[in-house]
């Protein structure tokens, strides 16, 4: 049943959510905290936004530029051998140049950034699923380790009634010393295992508000996971085709391919058109200021500019044989990258699998341990069992329930990390709707083309959320976390 696919998204409503500030108290509220500001998540947008302006830079070098240049100059000692000697000269003009042809470099080095940008847009999404994958364990293991506490505070309860027990019995003659050291020992090991318990749980909240951004609140039970395969093979399919990391390096690939062909250009020639207008201001000393000859001077040129390379040391062969190279590398990364996801998409699967099935032995084993110690402490009464028996069949419901409390946590991680690396644990399979996804696209079309030199964007300005001012968490735990019942 954990595996059917849920109809309704994980994430439904996150409009209504998304104007709550208060702190996240289930999973859904969680992730959508952590989508709006994770640092992680806003660095890899930001650097994705910077990915977005490759092409404008690679298509830059393809576009006319015009520079305008100026002198003034005081020629403190004139030639003696200058048949028309001046003093002093400013000179000013634009200079116009547009390129016409250079080998495809201008044209392979565009494709190459556009490919890039899709792999930077791939990388984010995979970015994006790994917060969310951590925000769910890091959730979890709040609810895990308060659960553990709560049973180990049980426990110490438990055990501190069978120590007063015990010693009544001792004062009648019932029970002897021994009785009463083990009593104590398992009463000494109960406390300091609860502190363990205490630390693990302030270390799991520390590591919620690091992931969410709020410390965490009476946490709900989550909700049902969406969309589980039915099969490793469905699930390695899926991953195949979606998942992020795995498009990344293909994109990367295609882009290398066109680097090759980019330096390849070096060894082609190329072509420009140039046009310039220079103004020459002599004043008043040119020829000593003979009026036969005008003090100032405009000129204009235009023309075409053509480069031939001829013989250039090997360079564009050995750039050209090193971009190859690193095409050959980005193709291997391809597969090593599809490997990793195959083995990370039927691990996952395989650890959810098994993790149903210790819940399902560990429910049994909690069923049968309570019974045993219901039994145990019913034949201790009338002398048939030890206190030490009761203490073991104390200490096996405890482990068994640990374990089923653990088994849960892992099956809902274990499932959540296979959507992940099938690459469907993202904002858009999660349901997060209503206007608050942020798409690496509407950037990448704002900039795009975009060729005058003055424009600029607002000046950057962190997005995350601080938590400097949250308070340290402590190991309490709710009132509804407090029963040491295991959840059915």
């Amino acid at each position: 049943m954990a595996r059917r696919a849920c109809s309704a998204g994980l994430l439904a409503g996150v409009a209504v959510l998304a104007a709550t500030p208060a702190q996240a108290d289930t999973l859904r509220e969680a992730l959508v905290e952590a989508y709006q500001t994770n640092p992680t998540l806003q660095a890899a947008r930001a650097t994705q936004r910077a990915e977005d302006e490759n092409p404008n830079i690679q298509r830059a070098a393809g576009l006319p530029s015009v520079q305008a240049t100026g002198q003034y100059v005081e020629f403190v000692k004139p030639s003696p051998n200058s048949f028309n000697p001046t003093e002093r000269l400013f000179n000013v003009g634009p200079d116009l140049s547009v390129p016409v042809y250079s080998g495809g470099s201008v044209k392979n080095g565009l494709k190459a950034a556009k490919e890039r940008v899709q792999a930077g847009q791939a990388s984010l999404r995979g970015t994006e699923s790994s917060i969310f994958a951590q925000v769910v364990a890091a959730y979890m293991d709040v609810l895990r380790t308060q659960a553990l506490v709560a049973l180990n505070a049980n426990q110490v309860d438990v055990l501190s009634v069978n120590v007063e027990a015990t010693r009544d019995r001792f004062e009648i003659g019932d029970l002897t010393r021994t009785d009463i050291a083990q009593s104590e020992s398992r009463l000494a090991l109960a406390r300091g295992d609860l502190e363990n318990a205490k630390a693990g749980l302030i270390q799991a909240r520390e590591t919620y508000i690091r992931l969410v951004g709020s410390a965490p609140d009476d946490l709900q039970p989550p909700p049902p996971l969406p969309n589980l395969p039915q099969s490793p093979v469905e699930a390695v399919e899926t991953a195949l085709e979606h998942n992020p990391d795995l498009i990344a390096a293909r994109e990367r690939a295609k882009a290398a391919g066109f680097d090759t062909k980019t330096a390849g250009a070096g060894r082609l020639p190329s072509v420009s058109l140039f046009a310039g207008l220079d103004y020459n201001d002599y004043f008043g000393t040119l020829a000593g200021g003979n009026p036969l000859f005008s003090q100032t001077e405009t000129t204009a040129s235009a023309g075409v500019r053509f480069s031939i390379p001829i013989f250039q040391g090997g360079l564009p062969a050995a750039r050209q044989r090193q971009a190859a190279a690193r095409e050959s590398a980005s193709l291997e990364q391809v597969i090593a990258a599809e490997r990793d996801v195959i083995a990370q998409v039927r691990a996952a699967y395989s650890s959810h699998l098994a993790s149903l099935q210790v819940i399902e032995s560990s429910r049994l084993a909690v069923e049968a341990a309570e019974l045993s110690l219901e039994g145990v402490r019913a034949e201790n009464s009338i002398g048939n069992r030890s206190i030490l028996d009761v203490l073991n069949a104390e200490q096996e419901l405890l482990t068994a329930r640990a374990q089923l409390v653990t088994a849960r946590r892992n099956a809902y991680v274990a499932g959540f990390s296979l959507l992940a690396a099938m690459g469907k644990a993202e904002a858009r399979d999660l349901g997060l709707e209503g206007g608050v996804l942020y798409d690496p696209m509407d950037n990448y079309e704002r900039v795009n083309g975009r060729f005058w030199d003055w424009d600029r964007d607002p000046e950057p300005q962190a997005q995350a959320t601080r938590t400097v001012d949250i308070p340290a968490p402590n190991a309490e735990i709710p009132a509804a976390a407090a029963d040491p019942s295991p959840q059915q």
